[in-house]
């Protein structure tokens, strides 16, 4: 999943998040059946895509290739450490082989080079996650679509951070109706439709 592409939990630009990251959130009890992830940033310009199908090697592996990179890279940055793409492209690799703590250092690194980069941000909400800094995760996001306010993944990951992780229920239909505003067609990890989600959500509130 390495560079823009997790990367994107929807997210999220060069391969910095190419893959869907394949961590589901545990099932919600009022939506019987549904299971979301949240994403890295999916490679390519223009708006994210929050379901995007790629295939992906399992979380935690690295490829003997991208192994022997991850090893160049840290060279890299000792060397040059105002090298920004090899500082997101380390974080990446970190994040595809499932070193939390190690990709927010490099994400942030990348950052403070260039900040507002809204994937390289949106990578870091999802690392924040896994490393149980769920209110970290939702400001990483926040930035991310205040530097790109049509950054789908990071509307998308913020709502499964809040539904699932901080159970807060109100503030996942705000980020997922943001979304749905923002793209009436985005679709969840299953490929439901958001907009059908946050009808079922709405459906039993009132019940």
């Amino acid at each position: 999943m390495a560079p823009q592409t997790e990367q994107s939990s929807a997210g999220v630009f060069k391969k910095e998040t190419v893959f869907v990251i394949g961590l589901c959130c545990l099932i919600i009890g009022f939506l019987s059946g549904i299971v979301f992830s949240v994403y890295k940033t999916p490679a390519g310009s223009g708006p994210a895509k929050v379901a995007a199908n790629q295939p992906q090697p399992q979380a935690g592996q690295l490829t003997a290739e991208q192994a022997q990179q991850l090893l160049q890279l840290e060279l890299e940055v000792q060397k040059n450490p105002g090298n920004i793409e090899a500082w997101t492209t380390l974080g990446h690799l970190y994040f595809d082989s499932d070193q939390a703590e190690k990709a927010i250092n490099a994400y942030s690194k990348s950052l403070s080079l260039a900040p507002n980069n809204a994937d390289v941000l949106t990578d870091l909400g999802v690392m924040y996650r896994r490393a149980g800094n769920f209110q970290q995760a939702i400001a990483s996001f926040d930035q991310a679509v205040q530097a790109n306010s049509k950054h789908e993944t990071a509307r998308f990951n913020k709502g499964v951070v809040m539904l699932y992780d901080l159970k807060d229920q109100s503030g996942a239909i705000a980020a997922w109706q943001g979304l749905v505003n923002l793209n009436p067609m985005a679709t969840a990890p299953n490929g439901q439709l958001v907009s059908e989600i946050l009808k079922e959500i709405q459906d039993k509130k009132m019940n």
